[in-house]
């Protein structure tokens, strides 16, 4: 952390990335629908993708480039601290609105089609034949609405997933000490393997998906409400466990490039704070999604 300009806040040169982040992100949703509507892969979406991985590359690594340098005072780490909450806020909101999506069709939804309180008509109209259990399974006498033949339950895949992601979170934590009293091993080592057990959850989770798309078991996107919720939270939580160990890598190679010092090192603990966030959402996940 430099200690000068105390009282003046940096304003970096003028830079390019802006402009290449919106080309990126546009291109990437251009293609991204294109690909959905015509159900074949558009070329405009691996070419977007891998100009927003250009994008990332340069941004992060001009605002490293400029930690290195000396250029930031406390104003800006302050800053910098500020907008990660923020960020977080914005993905604690993101996941609550699918929990509260799950919530309503399990508590209401599900009661109002069973013909609970005064919605005995709804049942009788609409599907007469249904049952209020979660989670929806295939119904014989209704094939118009399928669901799977089997529901996904904790033990398992999912159990050793998380002991996988809580063990990863006591790792980041030992690193992070070791960092803060300038312990240059342990802070490699522990998150060395604070990156391969994220590496290890994506691969049981593909493990996951494999089995649940078998033909015993039918659970798939298109599998009624409940393959679509269990699709929808379990398939983001696993984007952000992926974009969560690409960080981790990112400080890895940082700390074993010697970047970080025991008073200067927010990106690894703004990665941190990322990753026991993604701990949390997870926990609520095995709660409500495969426990409940």
């Amino acid at each position: 952390m430099s200690t000068a300009n105390h009282g003046e806040y940096f304003i970096p040169e003028p830079s390019k990335w802006p402009l290449v982040g919106t080309i990126a992100l546009l291109i990437t949703v251009i293609g991204a629908v294109h690909t959905i509507h015509s159900g074949s892969m558009s070329l405009l979406l691996p070419v977007g993708l891998l100009l927003v991985a250009y994008l990332l590359f340069g941004w992060f690594g001009a605002v490293v480039d400029e930690s290195m340098a000396g250029k930031y005072n406390e104003q800006v780490d302050r800053s910098f601290r500020i907008g990660m909450l923020w960020f977080i806020f914005s993905e604690v909101m993101f996941f609550a609105a699918f929990f509260g999506a799950l919530f309503y069709i399990r508590v209401f939804v599900i009661d109002w089609l069973d013909g609970g309180g005064n919605n005995f008509m709804t049942h009788q109209l609409l599907w007469p034949g249904f049952e209020g259990v979660w989670p929806l399974l295939t119904n014989p006498d209704n094939a118009a609405i399928p669901g799977p033949k089997q529901s996904m339950g904790p033990a398992g895949l999912p159990a050793l997933n998380t002991a996988i992601l809580l063990l990863s979170s006591v790792t980041v934590t030992i690193a992070h000490h070791g960092l803060r009293q300038d312990h240059r091993k342990p802070l490699i080592t522990w998150l060395a393997i604070t990156v391969v057990l994220g590496a290890l959850f994506l691969f049981f989770q593909v493990q996951e998906y494999v089995h649940a798309y078998d033909e015993e078991m039918g659970l798939r996107f298109d599998s009624g409400i409940y393959g679509s919720t269990f699709f929808i939270l379990t398939g983001f939580h696993g984007m952000h466990v992926t974009i969560g160990t690409t960080m981790l890598a990112v400080m890895l190679y940082r700390a074993i490039k010697g970047h970080f010092t025991s008073d200067n090192h927010f990106a690894f603990e703004a990665v941190a704070w990322y990753w026991h966030f993604v701990d949390v959402v997870w926990l609520g996940l095995f709660i409500f999604v495969y426990w409940l």
